[in-house]
């Protein structure tokens, strides 16, 4: 392999690449790092230093890099095939991982459908619940409620049912219309946590009332909204919604593309609430960060919907050229296997205590606002005024100055806004995650000083 310097890389990503979420003009003169190789918990860059991967490689890595059982799974798989397509056909990896998914997820949920992408499998269950009430005899029902704020990818469906300006604004004459509810933010509420979670449930019960008839399903992200700033569900909301949802026949769609696979703490962010999903995404994690496999899973009731003779023109036209792709979904298998050799669930558990207490003394700092944590989910909101909870100007952009100090000091993680967020793999070490916690309020008291 030939050895590249780092300037004649970074030459080449001036020349040749576009990368995603990224002002490249600003990336450029920042001196942006080329990553190598990775080890464990720790990604290594071109010129030989290493950082923590504080953001798990956006959210996604789960045992760490390199690891030898899921580097063995993908070479064995090799060995058989590569790939071959999932359109009328089928392979063994996928069916192996289909009948996984199904025991592992909530019992409603009977049958799956790749995808290669969370935003892909958001796509998906929203055609899904749109074609579902058409089968059905209700084709009036084909609008959607989704949350203020949200982000559920960035595929034009997924925008559509997203809420966030700032990614959003700009592709709204190619968008479909949604009704949009708020999704409780205390932090940001007037009254108490209580107050703010009854507030939204009124105020989603009041457009149920009103438009439930026409309503084909309501998409939210459970327990945690990730990239709208990492904001946490009072107890009970999402339960609440369940029922409002039931009571109106409207189809629920969560996504679990950042919260599933133990991120929160559960396998998914769901079974906080005993809630059973018509329609669940999955994606981040699902191969242990190796492979871009993504999955939506549905009730055999939306299932059943579909499944008649050619004539009456049930079937559902959707399909990736990658769907079921057999290295993926072999690495996949791997990783599931190992959330039970290692226990996967119980460390997040015991590493979710050891990082709320590692956090509390960030809580003192002056431009903390609140920190906000969820198992291995954590949100750190940054304030200019700590006591009127006056935001930073956008212009600032205090989140990235934070975050840059990190990978000075040799953590890696990524900004929302003035929110500063903390992903690290579920498998991390805990002195590696004492390690992390230390870099991260040394770049906060230094980034707001």
């Amino acid at each position: 392999m030939a050895t590249w310097s780092y300037d004649e890389l970074l030459e080449k990503n001036r020349r040749f690449l576009w990368n995603p979420f990224t002002q490249m003009k600003g990336y450029l003169e920042d001196e942006p790092l080329i990553i190598e190789r990775g080890e464990g918990v720790k990604l290594y860059d071109v010129r030989g230093r290493a950082y923590y991967d504080g953001n798990a490689s956006v959210w996604l890595n789960v045992h760490g890099h390199g690891h030898p059982k899921l580097n063995a799974a993908i070479r064995e798989q090799l060995d058989q095939v590569a790939h071959s397509t999932l359109l009328g056909m089928s392979n063994v990896p996928a069916l192996l991982l289909a009948e996984k998914l199904v025991q592992l997820t909530p019992e409603r949920l009977q049958k799956v459908f790749y995808s290669d992408s969370g935003a892909e499998a958001v796509e998906i269950g929203l055609k899904m619940a749109y074609q579902y009430w058409k089968l059905r005899g209700r084709p009036e029902k084909q609008v959607f409620i989704s949350m203020k704020n949200a982000y559920h990818g960035d595929t034009v469906g997924a925008v559509s049912v997203g809420g966030m300006d700032t990614f959003h604004a700009t592709f709204s004459g190619m968008l479909f219309p949604t009704l949009k509810v708020s999704y409780p933010y205390p932090y940001r509420f007037d009254g108490s946590p209580e107050a703010c979670r009854q507030a939204c449930l009124d105020e989603l019960a009041g457009v149920l009332a009103e438009h439930g008839d026409k309503v084909a399903g309501l998409i939210v992200e459970p327990m945690v909204q990730g990239a709208g700033g990492m904001i946490m569900m009072p107890p009970g909301t999402l339960a609440e919604i369940e029922k409002l949802c039931r009571a109106h026949k409207v189809l629920l769609l969560i996504d679990e593309v950042a919260t599933g696979f133990g991120r929160t703490g559960r396998m998914f962010a769901c079974e906080h609430e005993a809630v059973q999903p018509d329609i669940m995404m999955v994606g981040k994690k699902l191969t242990g960060g190796y492979l871009p496999v993504a999955a939506t899973l549905t009730s055999d009731e939306v299932y059943d919907a579909f499944y008649g003779e050619h004539h009456e023109g049930k079937t559902f036209y959707h399909g990736h050229s990658y769907t079921g792709n057999q290295l993926g979904c072999a690495v996949a298998l791997a990783n599931l296997a190992l959330y039970e050799e290692e226990r996967v669930l119980e460390h997040v558990a015991k590493a979710s205590q050891l990082l709320a207490e590692l956090l509390e003394p960030m809580k003192a700092l002056p431009h903390v606002g609140e920190v906000r944590q969820l198992g291995l989910m954590v949100g750190i909101e940054l304030v200019k005024d700590k006591v009127t909870k006056e935001p930073y100007p956008w212009e600032e952009a205090i989140g990235a100055r934070v975050c840059r100090r990190a990978r000075e000091l040799g953590l890696i993680t990524r900004p929302l806004d003035h929110v500063v967020t903390f992903m690290p793999p579920l498998a991390t070490p805990f002195a590696d995650l004492q390690a992390m916690v230390g870099i991260l309020e040394q770049a906060i008291r230094e980034g707001t000083a």
